[in-house]
Parts: C-alpha cells; structure tokens; sequence
C-alpha cells in the first residue's frame, strides 16, 4: 500500500541538523505513527514520503521553509518581569503561552534575563535550520473513519485519548 491522503503511516526516522548532530530520534522507542495529509509532520517530509510504501528508506533534506519556516527577528520581545505574574523564578529556557501577532496563541521561550528584563524568543526552536531526515517506512494503512475525523493516528506511536 502506498502513501497518500487519509493513510496511518509509522516512521522510524532520525533527524540531524546541517552540522550532524542528531535533534531527535525514534531509535529505541516506539515509530512515529501520523496521518497523511493531516499535517502531523512538516510538510517538506509528508511530501518527500508520497508515494513510498513499507520497507522504504530515503534519506531528506528539508528547507527551512517547509519545515518550522525562516527565523523571525520580529518574534523577539523583551517584556518586563512584571508580566510573569504568579511565576516565582524564572529561568532560560522556559516556555510560556502567549498571545501572537495574528491574535493566536504561541509558545515563547525564554532566552535571556537581563535584570527585570525578560527577552522572550516566539520562534519555534528549530526555525531557520535546514532538517536532514533518514527514514524508514514501517507500515501504511488505511485510517479509520475516527481517526481521519479526529486528524491523527490512535494507539501505539499516536494519540492516546
């Protein structure tokens, strides 16, 4: 069976930044289940994986453009302390809802702390970075009725309610 809209793939995949060092891995763990079409990875990767079937192997260098975009200087503000009420210490690296430019809600990451100033960063981590993916087809099935409505695989890899 062949990879397309409204499929249940599992993925065994390894990702890597330009330099090689390795961002993220399903090695010794379960694979990543998703539902094509669906949006559940980046689009460079759904694209690339079209078409394939189970036992497939392709490595995938992903632009930053379809993976988590270009970074964005306008997604750094420096807000006063003051504005993390309730939080006793605040520390690099924390992550915070917010409300984005379009109104929407984003996560913000904390990126330096400089006095009462907080710098906050509403980029996603890797935005900017071309993505390297080796991936192997595990298995691709039809989804069922529950899953396409819901828009993500259920079970062992996916989405547990």
């Amino acid at each position: 069976m062949l990879i397309a809209a409204n499929k249940a793939v599992s993925i065994d995949y390894t990702l890597t930044n330009d330099a090689g060092e390795v961002i993220d891995s399903s090695a010794g763990g379960a694979p990543l289940a998703y539902l094509h079409g669906a949006g559940n990875i980046i689009g460079g990767l759904e694209k690339a994986l079209l078409g394939k079937q189970a036992g497939d192997e392709l490595d995938v260098a992903v632009e930053p453009e379809d993976a988590y975009g270009e970074y964005s200087a306008e997604l750094v503000a420096t807000l006063n302390r003051s504005m993390f009420e309730g939080v006793d210490e605040l520390e690099v690296g924390m992550q915070f809802h917010a409300s984005g430019p379009d109104g929407g809600m984003q996560i913000v990451t904390i990126r330096e702390l400089e006095g009462d100033d907080v710098i906050v960063d509403g980029n996603h981590p890797l935005a900017g970075q071309r993505l390297h993916f080796k991936v192997k087809v595990v298995s691709v099935r039809d989804a069922s009725e529950e899953e396409v409505a819901h828009g993500h695989i259920h079970g062992e890899g996916g989405h547990h309610h």
